[in-house]
């Protein structure tokens, strides 16, 4: 899931010139994953207590395998959404199952942790499409013959999309060797082999303790489960709770730089192969954070971590803020001599020795100098050769950004989902909640190439950082801990609030 949502990151710096495509619809080319997704939420709750967790998760998989091949052959901008959107809706349905798949058969003392794997596992496929996609650039300028046979230089974009299918084939063996979650097959009356699989993590003392609780636990809300009884006064505080961590987890801007990585790197100024070089760096942080939350998260808890994380987010936030802020742009004589663009380089010469405060001023300039469609093919080594900036300064703001979020909101959102809801109305509230998480992702990922071009990466930044210390407050003032209580204990705690 994580290759298939990040792999984009890669690609739609080749996508724009090649449809001919407006800022909305590269941030379209992203973000339409993410609305089916959000459409896949709804359904993937409901759908897998009539099929069970891993039947829905199979689908999951079969979906990321026909939008990988879909979107590689894609010879339309039209072919390539819905390619996208047949991705989304794996993608929707993997986020919201897998966690509770993995908390419903998890021990309490370490479902924090083994949730959070759920994260980690994305992350490793964040990391892994990052790389992937630097790899094929620079094999596309290698001269070999059987990259020259293979078009890796020509089809750089398809080549990075196509690899998706090894990793969703992978995973759809994988799960074949998965055992069915226990407490879907107890709410579909199988015990005896619930407890099988129970025995499994604990003793069989512990494990048939535990089913006889799930057993009266279910017993005693037996009616049929609504979307309705989301927002009756017993569950109100999870739902709030819920509906805040989803939306903080979006608004604070992680898929803009999961998914526009090199564009954001492209921006201060370091070229293209550096860009994608840089965003490795970026995957490789998110998962080495990850790890570190994993260690930490049945010790110190979820409330704490959250807490420190989203300061992090806030102040790295507002330190890029300030970064692009102080930046000026300008181009000498020298520069535009060295610049290797096919376009008539001489039309920039009216802009010799201009010194430009913002890169909007300065874009909105040459888009009237050289054109729309010309500034589009050149405008990210226009800005390389233009910024004065230090670059280490953005990189260091983005990677300590990604450190915190990968530290909290990353996998303690997907834990919180997990465990703030009763086992009978789990699969509807994770959905739900998931539903609005997803709805915000791809509100972001639609927005930003817009928000770069119109408002600047300065005032982006600025919004993302403000909307994570509102974040921060409400966090310190509803969220109670739930570490190391079972999921019927965190029910009680939080019902009679």
């Amino acid at each position: 899931m994580g290759f298939d949502a990040s792999v984009i990151s890669g690609v739609v710096k080749f996508i724009e010139p090649e449809f001919n495509l407006t800022k909305i619809q590269v941030g379209w080319s992203v973000a339409s994953l993410a609305l089916t997704a959000s459409l896949a939420m709804m359904a993937a709750g409901p759908l897998s207590d009539r099929l069970g967790r891993i039947s829905v998760l199979k689908i999951a998989a079969i979906l990321f395998a026909i939008s990988a091949i879909l979107s590689a052959i894609a010879q339309s901008f039209s072919a390539f959404i819905v390619a996208r959107m047949i991705g989304g809706l794996g993608v929707g349905a993997a986020l919201v199952i897998a966690p509770m798949y993995i908390a419903e058969i998890a021990p309490a003392a370490t479902r924090g942790k083994l949730v959070s794997f759920n994260q980690l596992n994305i992350v490793v496929g964040i990391s892994v499409a990052f790389f992937s996609n630097y790899l094929i650039l620079q094999l596309g300028q290698s001269s070999a013959e059987w990259v020259q046979q293979l078009r890796i230089d020509s089809w750089n974009w398809r080549w990075m999309l196509g690899l998706e299918t090894l990793p969703a084939v992978v995973y759809f063996c994988c799960l074949h060797f998965v055992p069915e979650s226990p407490r879907w097959l107890i709410m579909q009356g199988q015990h005896d082999q619930a407890l099988t699989i129970m025995r499994r993590g604990s003793s069989a003392e512990q494990a048939k303790k535990e089913l006889d609780t799930i057993r009266i636990n279910l017993a005693t809300n037996d009616e049929e489960s609504s979307l309705r009884d989301l927002f009756k006064k017993p569950l109100r505080l999870a739902l709030g709770i819920g509906i805040t961590v989803a939306i903080l987890q979006q608004i604070t801007g992680i898929n803009s730089v999961f998914f526009y990585a090199p564009m954001i790197f492209e921006q201060s100024g370091i070229g293209t192969d550096a860009a994608f070089m840089q965003a490795i760096l970026v995957g490789l942080t998110n998962l080495v954070f990850t790890v570190l939350a994993m260690m930490l998260i049945d010790k110190v808890g979820r409330k704490p971590l959250l807490q420190f994380g989203v300061m992090g987010i806030a102040f790295f936030m507002l330190f890029l803020a300030y970064g692009f802020n102080s930046a000026s742009y300008s181009l000498t004589a020298q520069d535009i001599a060295s610049l290797t663009g096919n376009f008539d380089h001489s039309a920039l010469l009216t802009l010799t020795d201009m010194t430009f405060s913002s890169d909007i001023s300065f874009k909105q300039t040459l888009n009237e100098t050289l054109g729309a469609s010309t500034l589009q093919a050149a405008e990210a080594e226009l800005l390389t050769a233009a910024i004065n900036i230090n670059p280490l300064m953005i990189l260091f703001g983005i990677l300590g950004f990604v450190a915190c979020f990968a530290v909290s909101l990353g996998p303690v959102m997907w834990v919180l989902f997990s465990e703030l809801f009763p086992n009978k109305i789990r699969a509807i509230a994770i959905s739900f909640v998931g539903l609005i998480n997803s709805a915000v992702s791809f509100l972001v990922q639609l927005l930003f190439p817009w928000q770069l071009a119109n408002i600047g990466s300065a005032a982006t930044f600025l919004i993302y950082g403000l909307m994570a210390v509102i974040g921060w407050l409400l966090i310190t003032r509803l969220l109670p801990e739930t570490k190391g209580k079972s999921l019927e204990d965190i029910e009680s705690l939080l019902s009679s609030k």
